[in-house]
């Protein structure tokens, strides 16, 4: 087992038993190492301690819990073993800013920058887990497409795409087709939600040059470093990556976010929306 394949297989295993009263020594034992080598191995790699890590999801999976779940705020907290309402209220506070309660009523609901979980079965939390980006150099590139509002609550970009491919010239069938989501100031962790408006871009890579359609607009995707990670499988899980990419990949890469848009490329390795074998790449820019 090499060192990706042991750390992923803790993170699974504090996955499925974040509602179980494990320890430290606990997740050495899954992964077969002692507890005095293991906590210092975790500790170099994820750059937290074992029970900060597990504590950190625990919290995060609160906050899942309080808007997603009809429990008593109390009971959210002991579920996830803080041992009183108040150190709960204290941890949560210090995390998100703002007590259960109140996060609970404003419906808030923060995927950006927090350690997600995966929701998966445990082979594909080990697949998400092993996965590592290759970061590589972008020229730049032009589309030509459609730029809309859309939400996380009603996402617009299925209909989008069909609307844009029946407009697709045939010249540029065979061209790669890009997913952007364009940077704004709603997309901020602290007041992002599922109802917060964004804007889209769905499109075709052309020339820079290429004659513009007049019911199209033409968008420059800037060059620079990105890390690119590969999605493979239906599109109904594409949010299991990007879970994976935001919770686990971000936080503990070292790498800082760079303020371009994020986009994901179809090629000719995307077959189809249901096929388990299609490939989607995701770019990510990166300082």
């Amino acid at each position: 087992m090499n060192d990706k394949q042991i750390i992923g297989k803790a993170i699974v295993f504090i996955e499925n038993n974040l509602y179980q009263p494990i320890v430290s020594s606990d997740v050495a034992e899954a992964v077969s190492y002692s507890y005095y080598h293991f906590h210092r191995y975790f500790h170099a790699i994820m750059g937290e301690t074992i029970g900060s890590y597990t504590r950190s999801r625990r919290l995060t999976q609160a906050a899942w819990d309080l808007v997603h779940s009809d429990k008593k705020v109390l009971d959210v907290g002991l579920s996830l073993y803080f041992e009183t309402a108040e150190s709960f209220t204290r941890a949560f506070k210090d995390r998100y800013s703002i007590t259960p309660s109140e996060y609970r009523k404003n419906g808030i609901d923060v995927l950006i920058g927090n350690r997600q979980s995966a929701q998966n079965s445990d082979k594909t939390i080990i697949t998400y887990a092993g996965s590592t980006p290759e970061i590589l150099i972008m020229p730049e590139i032009y589309i030509m497409g459609i730029r809309f509002k859309t939400t996380v609550s009603g996402n617009e970009t299925v209909t989008m795409w069909q609307q844009f491919n029946k407009k697709v010239p045939p010249a540029l069938f065979a061209n790669k087709r890009y997913g952007v989501f364009e940077t704004c100031e709603t997309c901020s962790a602290d007041i992002f939600n599922t109802d917060s408006e964004s804007m889209a871009f769905v499109g075709i890579e052309i020339s820079e040059n290429y004659p513009i359609l007049n019911d199209m607009q033409r968008k420059k995707l800037c060059g620079g470093k990105y890390a690119r990670f590969v999605h493979r499988g239906t599109i109904d899980t594409l949010i299991q990556t990007y879970h994976y990419i935001w919770g686990v990949w971000f936080p503990k890469s070292g790498f800082e976010l760079a303020n371009r848009d994020d986009f994901e490329c179809y090629t000719e390795r995307f077959t189809e929306a249901n096929d388990r074998n299609s490939e989607i790449d995701i770019y990510f820019p990166i300082e």
